[in-house]
């Protein structure tokens, strides 16, 4: 499916339940909100969006916060996460956010994060949120924002969809019938017979 075809599925499934969207980017710089409004009429879901590409932007904006960054990293789930989060809460109308971070290539690949890492989050208003990582490879820089974008659509899809409710399963019937304690069935007894005399 193309990126045009998913993002206006994104959009119907949102209209449909009056949600809006928010988008948080580092390594895709803004292509995930222009997938979106690329298409025309995505105005009454597309709440708004930042590209915090520095570590300074990030907890600028988004409200990620500095010591966070520094102990685990810009590239990371809980950054994911925080951005998705902040995003959320500095766009009040907002009732769903992607982010993404990760490292693009073909340069910024540190000890047990190369390039092609990138990890995502999307968060709801009603507190669901969903967290992915994704090693892309070094598959070039446009590849890996490329395919950044439609996992973040996917992403944003998979959160606009109704929740099912899973219906408890009832105990299996059981075919077995109680037992019923019998009473032990009296036989008569025999007496013998008296010879005749």
């Amino acid at each position: 499916m193309s990126v045009e075809a998913l993002a206006r599925q994104v959009l119907e499934a949102c209209r449909q339940r009056g949600r809006r969207i928010a988008a948080a980017e580092s390594c895709t710089g803004g292509l995930v909100a222009g997938a979106l409004t690329e298409i025309a009429g995505s105005s009454d879901v597309v709440e708004g969006g930042f590209v915090t590409y520095s570590n300074e932007a990030k907890t600028l904006l988004l409200g990620v916060s500095a010591p966070l960054i520094g102990t685990v990293g810009a590239v990371s789930e809980a950054v994911a996460r925080a951005m998705a989060e902040g995003a959320l809460a500095r766009l009040p109308r907002a009732d769903l956010a992607v982010a993404v971070t990760g490292i693009a290539g073909p340069g910024g690949a540190t000890p047990g994060k190369p390039v092609g890492l990138v990890h995502f989050a999307a968060a709801a208003r009603d507190g669901r949120i969903v967290n992915r990582e994704h090693r892309f490879g070094a598959i070039g820089r446009s590849t890996v924002r490329a395919r950044s974008v439609v996992e973040a659509l996917r992403m944003l899809m998979e959160l606009a969809r109704p929740q099912v409710a899973v219906k408890p399963k009832r105990a299996a019937a059981t075919r077995l019938r109680p037992r019923v304690a019998r009473t032990p069935r009296l036989h008569p007894v025999k007496r013998p017979r008296r010879p005749r005399t």
